[in-house]
């Protein structure tokens, strides 16, 4: 028996204001160890225009900070139709992953052209070449996550990627029956790489079994699904559009007891040494 498709969504800002009669107190949380930083709090009034981009608009939900997470930042960006760059990146030495919530675009890396649609993933190389434009009639939405490349002797920068959730296969955590598992878009072999991207799924009834407590920083955004999270000693509720800002060493965990399926996307450093110079000196 054929098992049934399952459609996948991806969750972006929902923009617009919420009804004037919300609770303003919200749910919205920014401590020495984490932040969590509700959907809802992603609005219109919060948005950044920046330079080089056209007839579009960001949200900045993570940024370098000293002494909390200072590897990468993370935008979600809207381009309106017609909207888009040919001039993105304004750092030199920063690489990219890129995923697709919404809309259709063409992205040009050097001289090839690549068309993304809800589910592409892109990973783009410090100093790449890079275009981006929306080619559809309804906005084009997408998550951005930068990073300056960190070298290493003997290592050379990686290969750019352009692949799509549904072509990478989730590899199933041990011992969990199937209900906990990561989309490495990838290899976590090749050491070239100091951060991935990648894909978390939790079916109902997973569950990370322990507090993970480790030198990466995370950024989490909730594509779909609710779940339990642990952020330092907090148990927080956790639903679409929701991002976890998490600093070196914040314990963590996850209970999935209600949706179906749970999926975020996840940020973390790896595969480098640690600076030992002194905090701000020059490295």
């Amino acid at each position: 028996m054929t098992k049934p498709e399952i459609t996948k969504t991806y969750a972006f800002p929902p923009a617009g204001m919420p009804p004037r009669g919300d609770n303003p107190q919200g749910a919205a949380v920014f401590t020495t160890a984490y932040a969590f930083i509700p959907a809802g709090t992603m609005r219109d009034i919060v948005t950044s225009f920046l330079p080089g981009w056209q007839q579009t608009r960001a949200w900045i939900i993570a940024r370098p900070l000293s002494g909390f997470a200072e590897t990468f930042s993370q935008y979600a960006m809207e381009l309106a139709p017609g909207g888009g760059s040919n001039a993105p990146e304004p750092d030199h030495d920063a690489q990219a992953a890129i995923f697709v919530a919404e809309g259709t675009a063409r992205l040009t890396l050097g001289r090839d052209s690549h068309e993304l649609r809800a589910g592409s993933y892109v990973y783009l190389p410090a100093s790449a070449v890079w275009t981006l434009w929306n080619t559809g009639e309804v906005p084009f939405k997408f998550h951005w996550i930068r990073k300056r490349w960190q070298p290493a002797e003997g290592l050379t920068a990686p290969d750019a990627i352009i692949t799509h959730d549904d072509d990478v296969a989730i590899s199933w955590m041990p011992d969990n029956e199937g209900l906990w598992g990561t989309q490495r878009f990838a290899d976590p072999l090749d050491i070239r790489h100091d951060f991935h991207a990648n894909i978390v799924t939790f079916g109902k009834g997973g569950r990370i079994p322990f507090a993970e407590t480790h030198v990466m920083e995370h950024g989490l955004y909730v594509l779909e699904g609710r779940a339990r999270y642990l952020l330092n000693q907090d148990w927080v509720d956790v639903g679409p559009g929701d991002f976890m800002w998490l600093r070196a060493f914040c314990p963590q965990a996850c209970i999935v007891e209600e949706s179906e399926r749970f999926r975020y996307l996840l940020y973390k450093d790896v595969n480098r040494h640690v600076s030992l110079a002194p905090f701000g000196a020059a490295r």
